[in-house]
């Protein structure tokens, strides 16, 4: 399976998780939060950011606008959709602070891309991977135009069929696109654990050949965890400094100290997987001396005595004559007299 090199890290199979801090919205237009939310999630240990690339045109129709849809459940007095959408935005400008102060701070920078125009704008500042969100399975053009960067992508797969993933990769692949990987998703915010259905990540594994991960809109820590253990490559969860602002996610997200959780566990989890080889390594090894047993005279026996099974009985350590081994002793003469609960060496037997 062919696996993806994002910013000159290896991610696919058999590599350690590549974890996204989804900051999105969650900077509420506010520049100085914005780059608290970034150095929060370097030092949770994340190895990106993620923003969402879209503008007031781009995302929503005028007659949607009018309609005042309601992406979460906000205070009665929080502003209207379109004033939402206005303040969450990333303007250019904006996007080019945000990707010069991850270059600062040395972790990477990309966003989902909603437009052509927001393709163009992440083009120029040279992100190494475009995300497509899972509400754009089904947008063939903007596929189109995202696969003919050459770039790496990351496509969600919220909402969509079998077959609409397969036309979508299809689409990517024969665009030009630098490799596709796709991530697992439920598209409801938050996700029921029992909605969540893990196993579709070695599904879509061995349905597509390609690097999976899971986009997890679930609360707390466990689910990213169980994910690595099936398989995720990549791991995506929502982030916030303080889970009581004001915003369409930041309730659902995780904070510092979860995130912090996700990055040390599923490190672990992915060097605890190891090899499907069954390797017993010298540790373990050495304690087979410590903890195993061997045979020990259940009675004072005389020199000359020839063994019996209801001679012995095995107690620790397991460093001279195995319970395994005991049909080789059993018939055997002693060599010399043994008293109770002493060891018994190979060289005791005649």
């Amino acid at each position: 399976m062919e696996k993806l090199t994002i910013a000159g890290r290896v991610v696919g199979p058999g590599e350690p998780p590549w974890v996204i801090a989804e900051i999105g919205a969650n900077h509420n237009g506010d520049m100085a939060l914005c780059r608290r939310l970034i150095d929060a999630a370097q030092e949770a240990g994340a190895d990106a950011v993620k923003f969402q690339s879209w503008s007031r045109e781009s995302l929503v129709s005028r007659a949607e606008y009018a309609r005042n849809t309601r992406y979460a459940k906000l205070d009665p007095g929080a502003l209207g959709l379109e004033q939402e959408i206005q303040r969450y935005q990333l303007t250019p400008e904006q996007h080019r602070e945000v990707a010069a102060y991850c270059r600062q701070r040395g972790i990477t920078f990309f966003s989902s891309c909603f437009s052509a125009r927001e393709v163009e704008l992440l083009a120029s500042l040279e992100v190494p991977v475009y995300k497509v969100a899972s509400m754009d399975v089904n947008h063939l053009p903007l596929l189109d135009v995202v696969a003919a960067t050459g770039k790496p992508v990351v496509l969600s797969t919220g909402m969509a069929t079998l077959g609409e993933i397969e036309r979508a990769l299809e689409r990517l692949r024969r665009g030009g696109a630098g490799g596709v990987a796709l991530l697992h998703c439920v598209s409801v915010y938050p996700c029921p654990p029992a909605e969540v259905r893990l196993r579709n990540i070695p599904m879509l594994e061995q349905t597509f050949g390609v690097p999976v991960g899971f986009s997890d809109h679930t609360l707390g820590v466990a689910l990213a965890l169980a994910a690595v253990t099936l398989g995720a490559a990549i791991l995506e969860k929502h982030f916030t400094v303080d889970k009581a602002l004001e915003g369409w996610d930041h309730a659902m997200s995780t904070d510092p100290a979860e995130f912090s959780a996700i990055v040390r566990g599923a490190r672990a989890v992915h060097e605890a997987l190891g090899s499907s080889e069954r390797v017993l390594g010298p540790a373990e090894l050495a304690n087979r001396k410590i903890f195993r047993r061997r045979a020990v005279a259940r009675h004072p026996l005389k020199r000359g005595t020839q063994l019996a099974a209801g001679d012995l009985e095995f107690k620790r350590p397991g460093t001279g004559i195995a319970p395994d081994e005991v049909a080789f002793a059993v018939g055997r003469v002693l060599a010399r007299d043994v008293a109770a609960e002493e060891e018994l060496e190979w060289s005791d037997l005649g």
